[in-house]
């Protein structure tokens, strides 16, 4: 019977020094595994030429380094976004996205295939969760598409967990991935430039407060009020807005901290005066940021996008009362870059 491999990517470097100390290597050889892993983004123990072959052989024989295969990958016309559809080892599929911008270079990572939270516009909650992501699946997202650009002498700048699932439904891989990538001695990558979205799992987010993370925060707040969020997002019934928002200011105001909500603006929806209004009324005097986003449209969600003047009118009147707004351009609509669409909507 075949012994299971670990995916290495699953590890931290301590663990990585065990498993290697443990097949006779010494700690400095892990090490440079490591380096050769997230330094050099090998993606094979023989790519990294200082570890001798008889451990390199060791080491295929003990870990996987591969554990997403690429099923298909679609650019929107104007070759500036990627959608990357993989496939896990037990058969369900996954999204990553890479979005080249002026001077940034963000990538958008899934933490689990499908998602429990039903939200009704997103092509994500339409599939129902299937299972979460282990860290070193996460990771692996990441590498491959730091590979990607590396093939033309360029690198990311920006990692949002954005992609397919609620990361803190799975919030100790979510964790876990951004402590490896965040590891001065591999990857590197600052906290800063990491960004979480939650839908508003109240518990989660008063967790990740404790943390005093650097870690980014964003929450998918689409309404303002109870009954039209309950609507749109069923995890309001267990955490209204009240208690939501009530976890937000105790993070901004413990951890110094500003935080971002996210508003899909949907046509006749959530884009009216009155919606403005009362988003006002939650945050202001808050140190938060309110990013609009026209509505992204999906199969099992038959609304339209904001037009352009409700658009406007709506970021008009937040910032009449001080609020920081921007509205993100749409990408990749072409392409279906909306979380989940690649999955459930039959292009692999």
């Amino acid at each position: 019977m075949a012994i299971e491999k670990t995916l290495v990517y699953d590890l931290t470097l301590d663990e990585l020094v065990e498993s290697v100390t443990s097949l006779g290597g010494e700690p400095y050889r892990a090490r440079q595994l490591w380096q050769g892993i997230y330094g050099q983004l090998s993606m094979d123990p023989d790519q990294i030429h200082t570890l001798p072959a008889e451990l390199r052989l060791s080491l295929k024989n003990i870990f996987r380094f591969v554990s997403l295969q690429e099923t298909a990958s679609v650019h929107s016309e104007d070759g500036a976004t990627e959608k990357v559809l993989y496939r896990l080892d037990a058969g369900p599929s996954i999204e990553a996205v890479l979005m080249r911008y002026e001077r940034r270079r963000t990538a958008c990572i899934s933490t689990q295939a499908g998602c429990a939270m039903g939200c009704v516009f997103c092509a994500t909650g339409q599939m129902g969760f299937q299972r979460n992501l282990t860290a070193g699946q996460i990771v692996e997202q990441v590498l491959h598409l730091a590979r990607r650009l590396k093939e033309d002498a360029d690198r990311l700048t920006n990692i949002v967990v954005m992609g397919m699932g609620e990361p803190f439904h799975n919030f100790d891989a979510t964790l876990r991935a951004i402590d490896i990538l965040n590891d001065p001695d591999g990857f590197n990558f600052g906290a800063r430039r990491f960004t979480i979205s939650t839908v508003g799992l109240v518990p989660m987010i008063e967790r990740f407060t404790r943390l005093n993370s650097q870690v980014n925060l964003a929450i998918s707040l689409h309404a303002a009020t109870d009954a039209l969020r309950e609507s749109l997002l069923p995890v309001n019934r267990r955490y209204p807005l009240n208690v939501l928002m009530a976890a937000c200011r105790e993070y901004v105001e413990r951890t110094k901290r500003r935080i971002t909500f996210e508003w899909a603006l949907i046509e006749g929806v959530n884009d009216t005066p009155g919606q403005a209004e009362a988003l006002a009324d939650w945050v202001r005097g808050m140190n938060c940021h309110v990013n609009l986003i026209p509505l992204n449209p999906t199969r099992g969600y038959h609304r339209l996008a904001s037009r352009d003047e409700n658009v406007s009118r709506f970021q008009a009147l937040l910032e009449a009362y001080g609020i920081s707004t921007t509205v993100r351009v749409r990408r990749g609509i072409e392409i279906q870059a909306g979380c989940g669409q690649l999955a459930t909507e039959g292009s692999a």
